[in-house]
Order: C-alpha cells, then structure tokens, then sequence
C-alpha cells in the first residue's frame, strides 16, 4: 500500500466509521461492525505505515497542495507510525470489549460514533505537522472523551466527570495562548519551519516563554504530578473497557506531543527548554504514583496510579535526552499503552467473574478460574518489568541510559519505583487472586477472554523482539533529535 494511502486511510477511516455507526446507531450490532470493521481497517492501514517509515523514512501530504507551512501537512515518520500501530490495537480491543460488557444505556447514548471519533482525534494528533491543528485534534479527543465522561451517574460520578472537563479546558487554553504567541513571534506553526526558526532565533526568551505554555498544557494531558489530581479521581469512576481506552490513549497523546514539541520542535539536537524543571517533574511523578497505588485496596484505583507513575517514567527518558534514552522512552509508550489498557480489562474479567475487584470484597479468583488469572499476570508481569516481558526492556533500557550518563538519581528513581511497582501488584494478586473462593458461576464471554489473551500475546512478542523493535525506536528517536529527514520531507515534497 502507497504511504501516502495509508496515511489518507489511518486518518479518515475513523470518521467514515463514527458516520456509519452514528447512522445505525438504533441497530447496536450493525452499529459494532462499522465500529469494528473501521478500528480493523484502520489498524491495518498503520502496519503499511509502520513498515513503510521503519527505516527513519518520513511521507507527507499537503492538504489542497497548500505548501508549508501555509497549509495543513499530515506528516507520517517513524514515531508517529509506532503510536498509530500501539493505539490502534487497544482501540479495537475496547470497542469488543465496549459491545460485550456495557449495558444497553450505554449503546443507546452515541457509545460507538464516540469511540470512533476519539479514535479519529487521536490519529491526527499523530499525524499532524503543525501545532495548532495539533490542539485541533487534541479538541476533537477531548470532546468525545467529556461526553464518555458524562455517561457517568451517580454524585461522585458527576463529579468526577465535571472535574475532567474543567481541567481539560484549562489545559486546552494554555495550548491555545501559547500556540497564538508562538505564531506572533514566529508566523508560521508548522514543526519543521517552527525548528529551523528556533534554531535561529537569539534570544532564549522566544522559545522559553511559549515552552512554559506548552509544559503546562502537556502536563495536564500527561498526568504529570502536581498536575495529576484529576486522573485518579476520573478514571476509577468509567467501566474498565473505557478506562482501558482513556488509559491507555489519552495520557500517552500528551506524552507524544511533549516528545514531539519539546524532544523535536524546541530542541537543538542537544537540550530543550525547562529539560531539567522536566526531571525533577518526572522523577516526583514516578515516586508519587507508585505510592499512591501502594496506598489504595480497589484494583481500578491502584492501576489509576500506576499510569502518573509510568508516565514518570517515560518524561524522565525525555528529560535525560540521550538517543539511548529517547529510544527506551518510545519503546516503554508503546509497551505501556497495550499494558495498561489490558491489566483494566482484565480488572473488567475479575469483575465480571467474582462481582468486585475491590481487594477486602474479592479472593480466590486463581482457583475459580486460572484463565483470567493468567490473563491478568501477563500485564501486569510485564508493568513490574519482570524478564523477559515488554517491560523488562523498556526499564532495563531507560535504566541503561541513566547510568550511562551518570544520572544516579534517574537511575535511583527507576530502581526503587520499580521495586514498589512489583510490590502493590503483588497485593493485588495476593488479595484477589489468592485465598479462599466462594462458589462462582459466572463466566465472562469467551471473545472478552481472547480480547486480552491478545493484547497479552502482543506483550509476550514485544518481550521476544524487543532487539529489532528497539531498533526501530532507536529509529524514532534518531528523528526527532536530527529532524533532517522530517523537514525535508515536509518543506519540499509536493503531494
């Protein structure tokens, strides 16, 4: 399939699926297959690119032949194309487990047209080669994800919901005042000219006012503490198929972007703006998280923190800005967006299966059915870093690149937060899965099972050929910190 296609495809079959499911939506099972059948294509489409851009190639199309960095230019390199792959997969295992678990309310409320055109949003962020259509496709992710919210009932419910939005919004009016000062210094918003700009620029002031914009606006979409308050407020709250979406998607969108902005845009091939504010960030954000999660006794709430402190883990790859680190920073997002969204439909297995997952009310799962067992070890192995899983590298890896550099504290911090990881989901396991069973007779369905055996095969293979798969991070990060390829791409070739 031609790049360019594939391209054209991951990003707008989407819509074509929120259309066709929006024009169903009185027929759930005709409105499931659009939904399916799309998040399939779409996948596909995003394996063509990941194989196409795995060697550092970049592909670009200008909207209406509109040259940059006057038109819209959808640019594909070999970081974007690895978060499509990643996303992608968890949205189609979302989607079956949606159809499977969530009851008819949810269906007659807009459910599938929602997951599609958060799907929609969530590639063209990946996708796009300019900031401001960058906060146009964080709208349009966002504005699906605040009417899944609202789906929520209850007070804490409602609560929970408003809080999301509130903080959203205010993450959204910082991307948009620095994206408008940007464009008043600069005149363009285009990342490849925005990089050669900055490159040029005297005057430190110009990058460093706006990056402390963007910083803020990403740290909110990240979860980056003291950012963070509203995640674990939030997330607990939604079915585990959504959260398994939300968790696995929309944290990893504001890390991509602070890859792209502050690890391509603002960067001079050696640091970045507020790189070292950045560590310190990251470093609370690890150790913060992992004792969060210690602290809680409901698995949905101990996995809400477990994603503030992984993604500390992958901002302080950011902020160590070594190619080794980048490298073991896009290899650990695309490990833990397929991690977490299945240690939460694993949770959505137990719950399923024993009624709760709350760790006082639930135990014994191990002997009532070893399957979901199973099924919740792989992931969640794999989140501890437990060889030779996904995980394992992705922390051996970042831990490398700390001591390489002589960073003992980033190599502390990975070290001791790796430790407590272990520890709390060993208090999962042994609460829910260990101890005495009561009589059990519900079965989660045999897809749901399959859905995740999936996603955990998936983190299995990560762990096999994690040498050739970190190549093609190590591909990735060689792109952002020597852009060459991208801006020649996106400067010079037509349509």
């Amino acid at each position: 399939m031609n790049p360019l296609t594939s391209i054209l495809i991951a990003l707008l079959t989407p819509l074509i699926g929120a259309l066709l499911a929006l024009a169903s939506r009185t027929r759930p099972k005709l409105a499931v297959t659009s939904a399916v059948t799309a998040s399939a294509i779409t996948l596909a489409a995003s394996i063509s690119l990941a194989w196409a851009t795995r060697s550092g190639d970049v592909f670009a199309i200008h909207a209406g032949d509109w040259q940059a960095p006057f038109g819209i230019t959808l640019v594909a390199d070999t970081f974007a194309a690895i978060m499509l792959v990643v996303c992608q997969l968890v949205i189609v295992a979302s989607v079956i487990f949606c159809a499977k678990t969530l009851d008819a309310s949810y269906h007659r409320r807009f459910l599938y047209p929602l997951l599609m055109t958060l799907s929609f949003g969530t590639n063209g962020a990946f996708l796009t080669g300019d900031l401001f259509n960058l906060y146009v496709w964080f709208e349009v992710l966002l504005l699906s994800s605040f009417a899944l919210m609202a789906l929520l009932r209850g007070e804490d419910g409602h609560a929970a919901a408003w809080r999301y939005v509130v903080i959203n919004l205010i993450a959204s009016l910082l991307f948009l005042a620095a994206a408008g000062l940007i464009y008043g210094k600069t005149g363009t918003l285009n990342f490849a000219e925005l990089r050669v700009r900055f490159s040029e620029a005297e005057s430190s002031f110009l990058i460093n006012s706006s990056a402390a914009l963007l910083f803020g606006a990403f740290g909110i979409k990240s979860a980056l503490i003291p950012l963070a308050f509203w995640l674990p407020a939030a997330y607990p709250k939604l079915p585990p198929a959504l959260s398994a979406l939300f968790a696995g998607l929309l944290t990893k969108v504001g890390l991509y972007a602070f890859f792209r902005v502050f690890g391509m845009v603002f960067s001079d091939g050696t640091a970045f703006p507020h790189q070292d504010v950045l560590f310190v960030v990251a470093v609370v954000t690890m150790v913060g998280g992992v004792l969060g999660a210690v602290g809680q006794g409901e698995m949905r709430r101990i996995l809400s923190f477990h994603i503030i402190s992984q993604v500390g883990y992958m901002a302080l790859a950011l902020a160590i800005y070594s190619p080794l680190a980048l490298a073991a920073g896009i290899f650990y997002i695309g490990h833990h967006i397929i991690v977490k969204a299945n240690l939460f439909l694993a949770t959505g297995l137990v719950e399923a299966h024993a009624g709760s997952s709350d760790l006082s009310k639930t135990s014994g799962v191990m002997k009532t059915s070893p399957v979901i067992a199973v099924l919740f070890a792989i992931p969640a192995l794999s989140l501890a870093g437990i060889p030779p899983l996904s995980g394992f590298f992705a922390k051996f890896s970042l831990l490398h690149s700390a001591l390489q550099l002589s960073d003992w504290i980033g190599a502390a911090a990975i070290a001791l937060v790796g430790l407590l990881t272990v520890f709390s989901m060993l208090k999962i396991w042994r609460a829910i899965f260990w101890g005495d069973a009561e009589p059990r007779e519900a079965k989660p369905h045999p897809l749901l099972n399959l859905t995740s055996a999936v996603l955990g095969l998936t983190t299995i293979a990560i762990g096999l050929a994690a040498g050739p798969l970190f190549e093609i991070a190590q591909t990735a990060a060689n792109g952002l910190i020597d852009p060459q390829t991208y801006l020649e791409a996106v400067l010079s070739t037509p349509l």
